[in-house]
């Protein structure tokens, strides 16, 4: 199971490499300002990712910026995660707790 945080970073990076900044903008819009992820808690998280093995950094050619991708193992540490979600609304949908939807 991934901490909030971890699965929303990992998320954000499914759709390609990104930069610190661009990572917290990225989660921010993803959850509609309800996940927010303070810069210097962000580089502790994204650190502590890179050394699980689940994102790794990528040279880029703005010096200024270091940029981070999604690893195999993060990939399926976030599949995982997605399916455990998915199991959870399906059982909250059938204690009527949420609306069921067309999608």
């Amino acid at each position: 199971m991934l901490k909030p945080a971890d699965f929303h970073i990992l998320l954000a990076l499914a759709g390609g490499p990104l930069h610190g900044y661009g990572i917290m903008k990225h989660v921010e819009s993803d959850t509609a300002g309800e996940v927010t992820l303070e810069i210097g808690s962000l580089y502790r998280l994204l650190a502590r990712l890179v050394a699980e093995g689940l994102i790794d950094h990528i040279d880029s050619a703005d010096e200024r910026r270091r940029y981070y991708r999604i690893t195999a193992a993060g990939r399926r540490a976030l599949k995982s995660e997605a399916a455990r979600l998915a199991n959870v609304v399906t059982l909250v949908r059938a204690r009527k707790l949420l609306p069921e939807t067309d999608v």
